[in-house]
């Protein structure tokens, strides 16, 4: 990310800035500006779609005021005071996602397990994907009796588990996985395509599914149909033209739906399971997920962790093994997904309520973090953790880009933050 040089009004590090770094700054202050800049784009996600649902939050609007003006006038370039502001920014996205969860759960009703079909039913379908649960509901209304059936897909899955969505019969199921996946997936739904956010893999010359392609609200996709408002009678139309969806089986089902409250009403249950020995330790992996090389380490981490131990995930970063079978300990799931992206504030709440239970600190608990990260909202995530002195998460497969090696050591000798290695690795290191 560019950024302006005052002393010599030249974009910084360009062929007519004498300074080195940004604004004279050294490169530890452009790289936590970069890092706030970040957090703030994934604050703005939850925000957007906290305010759709008629939820705002004057703190955090403030925030996103004073944090960006913070960027643009500090002339001293504090370091101390810089990370002071990327912990607020990881304060603030806590509170957002609270916010968002709160309003998801007024308009869609608590959360409960569902297991989703992968099939498809035949006749004309649309597939919904990106993160906006309000233009699904509004998608399932104006569908409703046409015929048209509707699937999610990617961070879409979550829906099937609230009851205000899944009370829809032709909600049929979950069609694909993660959005990095959307160019070979696309292609084989002969159906119509949404698109509600920008997670979403640019149209090229290859792809045959660009005219059916629409785009809601602030999704900026080259190639798209653009729909500004929620009247999906085109979408719905095409839909119908299009060739239809085969009657086909699916090869799995996908669990999701396990909200904080669903596994906190399991509170006692899992209490008694690590006192008894039996639950040894949970491990949260997921985050956001992306095509680079080095990603199949999720899979084979969730693969290699002991049958003793509960995997909590979240984000699109499940994909990589949320068609596995992972068995139970005493009835409950072994694989527990917890939903969206901004559904970390789920994972955050479990951990509180069992440090609670155990009279301990979350850094105390049996409870490893090993996060996937890619883009704002992931940011975001992490520096709310390390706004709760949430110790050793291991991140990966690589460090942010924008995060420079000073900033990243002083994360790893302050909090523990490191990049993964290999599951054997790490395994070893958490399990001792």
């Amino acid at each position: 990310m560019s950024m302006f040089c005052r002393q010599c009004e030249q974009t910084a590090g360009g062929t007519g800035c004498t300074k080195v770094g940004v604004c004279g700054k050294n490169e530890d202050i452009a790289s936590l500006q970069d890092t706030l800049v970040f957090g703030l784009k994934g604050i703005s996600a939850y925000a957007h779609h906290a305010r759709e649902l008629g939820a705002r939050d004057e703190q955090v609007d403030a925030f996103m005021h004073d944090a960006l003006f913070f960027t643009l006038t500090n002339v001293n370039f504090s370091l101390e005071r810089h990370i002071e502001m990327v912990l607020k920014c990881g304060e603030i996205n806590l509170r957002i996602m609270e916010v968002l969860d709160n309003a998801h759960v007024t308009r869609f009703g608590s959360p409960a397990p569902a297991q989703v079909f992968t099939g498809t039913k035949a006749g004309p379908g649309i597939v919904i994907t990106g993160h906006d649960l309000l233009d699904l509901e509004e998608l399932l209304k104006q569908t409703e009796g046409t015929g048209v059936n509707v699937y999610t897909h990617g961070e879409m899955l979550p829906a099937h588990s609230y009851p205000e969505l899944r009370k829809y019969k032709h909600l049929i199921g979950n069609f694909g996985t993660a959005w990095q996946n959307q160019r070979t997936e696309f292609e084989n739904f002969s159906g119509a395509i949404l698109v509600t956010t920008n997670c979403v893999m640019p149209l090229t010359d290859k792809c045959s599914y660009g005219d059916r392609i629409y785009m809601r609200n602030i999704t900026g996709l080259e190639g798209g149909k653009q729909i500004l408002d929620r009247d999906f009678s085109e979408i719905i139309a095409h839909a119908k033209s299009l060739p239809a969806l085969p009657e086909t089986a699916g090869d799995y089902t996908i669990a999701t739906g396990f909200h904080h409250s669903v596994i906190l009403s399991l509170a006692d249950k899992v209490v008694e399971a690590v006192k008894a020995g039996k639950i040894k330790r949970f491990f949260l992996i997921g985050g956001c997920d992306g095509a680079k090389p080095g990603r199949n380490y999720y899979t084979e981490l969730a693969q290699k962790v002991p049958k003793d131990c509960v995997i909590l995930t979240v984000a699109c970063g499940k994909y990589r093994f949320n068609n596995l079978e992972f068995g139970d300990i005493d009835g409950i799931p072994r694989l527990l997904d917890l939903g969206q992206c901004n559904n970390a504030f789920s994972g955050i709440q479990v951990a509180v309520a069992l440090a609670k239970a155990f009279n301990c600190g979350v850094n105390d608990l049996p409870l490893s973090f090993v996060l996937s990260w890619y883009e704002q909202k992931a940011v975001a995530i992490l520096l709310t953790l390390l706004h709760l002195g949430v110790k050793n998460i291991r991140i990966g497969p690589t460090p942010p880009a924008f995060i420079s090696p000073n900033v990243f050591k002083v994360l790893n000798e302050s909090f523990g933050l490191q990049l993964i290695t290999t599951p054997d690795e790490d395994l070893k290191a958490i399990l001792g």
